[in-house]
């Protein structure tokens, strides 16, 4: 499933922008297929602040382990504390209550550099890889 209203990256991060300078950040139900039952997920503290494409967290799972890292730069506003009770969360609902983290005070020039939804799927037709 891939959401119209989304942009994307190519290490598989969706953001949801919003009007007031705001993004949700997670994880697109592709990406979350590469694991296998997810253990743990680790995620930055709140107010910590974040750079395009740097890495802000990790995903455990039964298969591997794996950074996520976030698309825009901007301040961590929220964090969902949820996913520490139900990491499972993710591949339930990546783009509901599977969601990562909030940031605010984001760009939308760097948002430029993400994909959108067709872009997306054309990326994942040709193997979801940038190697």
């Amino acid at each position: 499933m891939i959401l119209d209203h989304l942009k994307y990256t190519k290490t598989h991060e969706w953001v949801k922008l919003n009007r007031n300078h705001t993004a949700r950040i997670g994880i697109t139900e592709y990406g979350q297929k590469r694991f296998a039952r997810i253990l743990f997920v680790q995620l930055p503290e709140v107010d910590n602040e974040l750079e395009q494409f740097d890495s802000f967290g990790v995903i455990e799972s039964e298969k591997v382990v794996s950074e996520i890292y976030s698309p825009l730069s901007g301040k961590v506003l929220a964090v969902n504390e949820e996913l520490e009770d139900d990491p499972s969360l993710l591949q339930h609902d990546p783009y509901g209550d599977g969601w990562m983290i909030e940031l605010e005070t984001v760009s939308e020039d760097e948002a430029k550099n993400l994909m959108d939804s067709e872009e997306y799927e054309e990326y994942i037709k040709k193997g979801g890889d940038d190697d």
